[in-house]
């Protein structure tokens, strides 16, 4: 027969653990409603679930990371430059949470260099660079992870073309003057080879194929990038940012025309 006194115990050990277990159960059902916004794209209703998920369970890696990646996708869709910037930064400090509660997760790191990246091409060669080294270092830690994570590797691929695209003089003065070692380390064919491999294993993301067609023009393979736009024109959209991905490469298409 169980003592009153233990019964109480047991009773005041469960009303203890209650608030943690409902805060639990809380971020388990804001990321699922989460999850079900951004499959309809509403990136600003998914944010307020997994913003809520992330109060209910302030360490919880999976709401923090799907937070930075609703945070960054309505920056990229927000015209107001100031905006778009608070968002990308948003986007960042949650990424950061996420990879303090979630280390060895691969989507972490990815999350805190997709945001890392957005905010830096909004910066100047001198800021840009303070930038692109935590970029590289978060993206290869994402593939010493996951080798084969699409998104890691798309930002790789795009760090190396960002960094061929400054001018020989920008890319010395960054390597030499800003303490851009890694800089060197960059080249296109890095670029080239990161974006297909991106395309390779995950075919149906429209993003790795307009930024590869892209890449493709910066290497001087016209009928390669056609390919790739002609794609990102004819694909289902999967993301909230493809309508404007699909703008992008009709517009590269317009001009390979003329």
């Amino acid at each position: 027969m169980l003592h009153l006194k233990n019964f109480g115990s047991l009773v005041l050990a469960g009303a203890l653990l209650l608030p943690a277990r409902s805060g639990a159960q809380g971020a388990v059902d804001h990321v699922a409603l989460g999850d079900r916004e951004a499959a309809a794209f509403n990136s600003a209703a998914a944010l307020t679930h997994y913003e809520a998920a992330v109060a209910a369970s302030p360490r919880n890696g999976e709401a923090l990371g799907k937070a930075s990646r609703s945070a960054v996708d309505i920056g990229e869709q927000t015209a107001d430059g100031p905006q778009r910037t608070e968002y990308f930064r948003k986007g960042e400090q949650y990424a950061r949470r996420a990879v303090e509660a979630s280390p060895n997760d691969p989507e972490a790191h990815f999350h805190l260099a997709r945001a890392l990246g957005r905010t830096a091409l909004t910066l100047g060669v001198r800021d840009r660079v303070k930038y692109a080294n935590e970029i590289h270092a978060q993206a290869l830690e994402a593939l010493r992870l996951d080798p084969n994570h699409p998104g890691a590797l798309h930002v790789i691929g795009m760090w190396n073309a960002e960094v061929m695209r400054l001018s020989g003089v920008e890319r010395f003065f960054a390597k030499n003057v800003l303490g851009g070692k890694v800089f060197g380390q960059a080249s296109w064919k890095n670029a080239v080879a990161s974006l297909e491999k991106a395309v390779a294993v995950d075919p149906d993301r429209l993003t790795h194929h307009l930024d590869l067609g892209m890449i493709y023009l910066d290497v001087g393979e016209k009928a390669k990038a056609r390919a790739q736009f002609e794609f990102v024109v004819r694909g289902k959209q999967g993301d909230v940012n493809d309508p404007g991905y699909k703008r992008q490469a009709e517009a590269a298409l317009r001009k390979l025309q003329r």
